[in-house]
């Protein structure tokens, strides 16, 4: 438990951190804590974790961009991003039975894919910014709305930080088994 707390607040803190950084937006290590939640948790409470502190970061940001942008958020939008979360973890209940550097960076890679095209598409469908056409889908997948920066650097840095913070976690979790004296989690079925 003091664990899942204390990963609930480093990443809810990151995530607010990264929101004041523009050059940060969507660099954030909450869905390679999903993903990974998936790869190495036997507990499920802790898988609870990034969930938690998705909801209550995103309470935090919609609140910012209102103020800011006078740009909110919708709940199906919220329900969106929750769902791209829970395909993560999804992601990482498949890789934790063949667990490879290679299985984890193809389930990182696929959840980061994953989260851009759902998500970009979802505002393309939901926001009238966009012209609902092929055009309006192309720019809500390349450039998005001219006040905000570009949706591809928003993938961007989502996909070099779920590669990042996977790798990060993985190597954790290997460097833990090693001090314990336990086999290599990667590559065998050992739970942590």
């Amino acid at each position: 438990m003091p664990l899942a707390l204390l990963l609930l607040v480093l990443t809810a803190g990151w995530r607010i951190v990264a929101l004041y950084e523009p050059a940060l937006s969507n660099f954030s290590p909450l869905m390679a804590l999903a993903f990974c939640g998936g790869v190495y948790f036997r507990n499920r409470w802790q898988w609870l974790v990034p969930f938690a502190a998705l909801t209550l970061t995103d309470l935090y940001i919609d609140h910012y961009y209102a103020v800011e942008y006078h740009y909110q958020w919708t709940l199906g939008g919220a329900a969106i991003r929750t769902l791209c979360f829970a395909a993560a973890l999804g992601f990482g209940l498949l890789v934790a039975h063949r667990r490879s550097w290679l299985n984890l960076f193809s389930g990182a890679l696929g959840g980061s894919i994953l989260f851009y095209l759902v998500t970009n598409t979802s505002s393309w469908i939901g926001d009238a910014g966009y012209a609902h056409n092929a055009a309006g889908w192309w720019q809500a997948m390349t450039v998005g709305h001219p006040e905000f920066p570009p949706t591809v650097a928003f993938f961007r840095n989502t996909l070099v930080s779920d590669l990042l913070f996977t790798g990060l976690f993985a190597g954790a979790m290997e460097v833990a088994a090693q001090r314990r004296g336990e086999a290599s989690l990667l590559g065998s079925r050992a739970s942590a």
